[in-house]
């Protein structure tokens, strides 16, 4: 998938929803052999388990005593995503909408929303863990921080990315300039939106179990650090795909939400 396929939920549409019945079973069958080439050639090379685990290996953690412990860790990861995912998107539209209103503010603060894209923010995490200590205040900040300036740079493409003609007709009509962002700039620009709520909630994700990493003794990132050092890779590989298909729901949540409502596009 190319990566302007993906710019709009019609793109979305095209990585998940356009699959028919034999796309399905190639792609299951795909897995199937992977996961079983991968245990056969690690069993046949008997690569150790502290190098490599088995796929088997990874499923019995699911089923192990551990599991109770990395959903507990999980629930703490899934607070902090959310919690600064809301703040960050609340901030991002608001700014998205602002920029394009006032194109003076948007020339005050576009340095720093560019600061804020290019600078990665796990090097922050150790100064908010100084400042607000290792609870879930510096993560959430993290989380906000990374998720906020994707989705304002998105929704603002997308509100400029407008019909004049619409927009003067509405004029012609005496449409307020609030009615007009609100009727016409925030309903064209929900494909643009929606990718961005998605581009900012994956961002954050990653944020999130990053900032686990750099400290603290709680969240999935926490307990990555934790098998890794003790060589528990069964567990370490257990934790990786929870997160996976943490990420592959993510990106199945905003598709449906592209369907519902930008499906006009396609």
């Amino acid at each position: 998938m190319s990566a302007s396929s993906i710019a709009t939920p019609t793109g979305l549409a095209s990585g998940l929803g356009g699959q028919g019945l034999r796309e399905v079973i190639a792609i299951i069958a795909v897995a199937v052999t992977v996961i079983g080439g991968g245990e056969f050639l690690l069993r046949f090379f008997e690569v150790p388990q502290y190098v490599l685990p088995t796929p088997s290996a990874i499923g019995s953690v699911f089923a192990s005593a551990e599991m109770p412990t990395i959903l507990q860790h999980y629930g703490y990861t899934l607070v902090e995503l959310f919690a600064g995912y809301a703040i960050g998107a609340s901030v991002g539209l608001v700014l998205a909408a602002v920029i394009t209103q006032f194109p003076f503010v948007e020339k005050v603060i576009t340095p720093y929303i560019l600061l804020l894209v290019t600078t990665p923010m796990l090097a922050l995490v150790p100064l908010l863990i100084l400042n607000f200590g290792f609870g879930y205040t510096p993560r959430i900040i993290a989380v906000a921080l990374a998720s906020s300036p994707m989705l304002m740079i998105n929704a603002a493409t997308g509100f400029r990315r407008v019909d004049t003609m619409k927009i003067s007709l509405a004029r012609s009509y005496g449409a307020s300039t609030l009615q007009i962002f609100t009727k016409i700039r925030i309903p064209m620009a929900m494909p643009m939106v929606i990718v961005g709520l998605m581009i900012g909630a994956i961002f954050g994700m990653i944020t999130a179990v990053g900032a686990e990493m750099s400290g603290g003794g709680f969240g999935l990132g926490s307990r990555l650090t934790t098998y890794s050092s003790t060589l528990r890779m069964p567990e370490f590989f257990a934790c990786i795909l929870i997160l996976a298909v943490t990420g592959i729901t993510i990106y199945a949540f905003f598709f449906w939400v592209g369907k519902k409502l930008a499906g006009w596009e396609s």
